[in-house]
């Protein structure tokens, strides 16, 4: 029974939680979580762990950073040229030096280094496209920047999370061996494009009744997810970089990645951020301390943020649109949820941080949207009329 329940509840929550998100104006994800803790144990008690609950939140996860790979544009990125590049690591290198003596300064190890070095593409591309600035100057420097900071982060975290498991030693070689071996799958299948266009077209048909464009979608991301297994680096390393090499080989998807959002964040992605809530434990935010710790995790996330995005300066954008830039490179949700529910997995977190964490991108993804519109106004939409 209680597993009929939980599909019951997830199901209605998966289609009523963005419409009443939209109305409240904060990301659905916000309330996802939300929702999680009320009907999970910490709340009503509606919904348990289970492993039915388990497999769809895992495999919402692998969507997510399946999808933060697959959205990136190779063919704007490169038109940016290397001065638009070199911006972009510098701010993710300050963000990362600064991030470390916080961590130090809070009595907390490099991985926390790592989870406030994060950002949040599943809210940076919507709300540049929702003000119209993504194609801006300042809309590309915030893309290159979070492309950078989620791509370099998770890097780094499946790196210390494989020093963590094995040590410092040869274990660290696989990490090298999964480029190694995606490189070679990325090069031949840029060849096979090349050769034969014809046959991958079928993949982008919005008319395909097979809908062979998702099933080589999913079929790619769980052929890079079981190579991460065999060679025990982190499974989501190897969904993210799926959809990058998806990405950069096929630049016009088409309706491709329409249909993928939606299958995606249409039920199981939101499961994926319901099951964070209903393994939220709030016991550990009323420990002596902790929520000023927690408060002092969520000034340090956004200073790391702030200060670095002054370095858009040199590109000649106004300072008001720098704190802006920094302001939405705080907000924190999917990664920085992932990173913590790893560190808790490999034992180098502890439950009070996971909470803050979840606290910390709770208030990160309601306000730093918002903010960004009042600094930075949208821009008026385009004129679309025609004479008759």
């Amino acid at each position: 029974m209680h597993g009929a329940t939980t599909i019951i509840l997830i199901a209605s929550a998966a289609f009523f939680l963005p419409l009443l998100a939209g109305r409240l104006r904060v990301p659905a994800v916000v309330l996802e979580i939300l929702f999680g803790i009320v009907v999970g144990p910490v709340g009503f008690g509606f919904i348990e762990q289970s492993e039915l609950l388990d497999f769809l939140a895992e495999f919402g996860f692998f969507l997510l950073m399946f999808l933060s790979g697959f959205e990136i544009d190779f063919g704007k990125l490169g038109r940016q040229g290397p001065g638009q590049i070199f911006i972009a690591l510098a701010i993710f290198a300050s963000t990362l030096v600064l991030a470390y003596f916080a961590a130090h300064r809070l009595g907390y190890g490099p991985f926390v280094t790592l989870l406030l070095a994060t950002t949040s593409m599943g809210l940076v591309v919507p709300t540049l496209r929702g003000s119209r600035r993504a194609q801006t100057r300042l809309g590309q420097a915030i893309l290159m920047s979070a492309v950078l900071a989620d791509f370099l982060t998770l890097l780094g975290v499946t790196v210390v999370a494989l020093g963590f498991e094995h040590g410092v030693g040869w274990q660290l070689l696989k990490v090298p061996a999964l480029f190694l071996i995606i490189t070679i799958f990325l090069v031949a299948l840029r060849q096979a494009a090349w050769w034969f266009p014809e046959r991958f077209e079928r993949l982008f048909s919005p008319h395909d009744p097979e809908e062979l464009g998702i099933r080589a979608s999913l079929a790619m991301m769980f052929i890079f997810v079981g190579l991460s297994l065999a060679l025990d680096v982190e499974p989501i390393l190897g969904a993210f970089l799926a959809g990058t090499v998806f990405a950069l080989v096929f630049r016009h998807r088409g309706s491709l990645e329409r249909e993928l959002s939606g299958f995606s964040y249409g039920f199981l992605i939101p499961v994926f951020f319901i099951n964070v809530g209903v393994s939220f434990q709030a016991s550990a935010l009323l420990e002596p301390g902790a929520l000023k710790r927690a408060g002092a995790l969520i000034l340090a996330a956004l200073a790391v943020k702030l200060i670095p995005s002054m370095l858009l300066l040199l590109q000649r954008i106004r300072f008001r649109q720098a704190l802006a830039a920094g302001i939405l490179l705080s907000a924190r949700l999917s990664l920085v949820i992932a990173v913590a529910s790893l560190g808790v997995r490999i034992g180098v977190l502890n439950a009070e941080v996971q909470a803050s964490v979840i606290l910390l991108a709770a208030v990160t993804a309601t306000f730093a949207p918002t903010l960004f519109r009042l600094l930075v106004p949208p821009l008026p939409a385009p004129d679309t009329k025609t004479d008759p």
